[in-house]
């Protein structure tokens, strides 16, 4: 991982954290993670703000919920303080394509968009 860039390695970082249910559950660490100015097109089709992410998350998430799966995981960083992560995940039979813009700030690397599309695995 050392070859890896350092900005794709703290965004990828920042995702798989915002996967676990124990971080998801709590409006302090999710939070500390997203952007101000954050927003999301959510799997339902949902235009989701900060506040109401967060809100949703705590309400939605129990501490002991099971795990996000990832998979396909790939990060490009787009600009010097931009960087594009794409995946896929898999939660309670749901599947979904993933596309998140993370942005640093003097804070450290923070989730500024992300995209959820839902997809159905291909026909065995």
């Amino acid at each position: 991982m050392a070859d890896r860039d350092p900005a794709v390695v703290a965004a990828t970082e920042g995702e798989l954290r915002l996967l676990d249910p124990r971080v998801r559950s709590s409006p302090e660490l999710v939070g500390a993670l997203l952007h101000p100015e954050f927003h999301e097109f959510g799997a339902s089709g949902r235009h989701w703000d900060r506040a109401s992410i967060i809100t949703m998350l705590a309400a939605d998430t129990a501490p002991d919920a099971s795990a996000i799966v990832a998979s396909r995981m790939r990060g490009v960083r787009l600009a010097p303080d931009l960087v594009h992560l794409t995946f896929d995940t898999e939660h309670d039979g749901r599947r979904a394509h993933r596309s998140s813009l993370w942005r640093r700030t003097e804070a450290g690397w923070r989730l500024y968009f992300h995209q959820a599309t839902p997809f159905s695995p291909p026909p065995e």
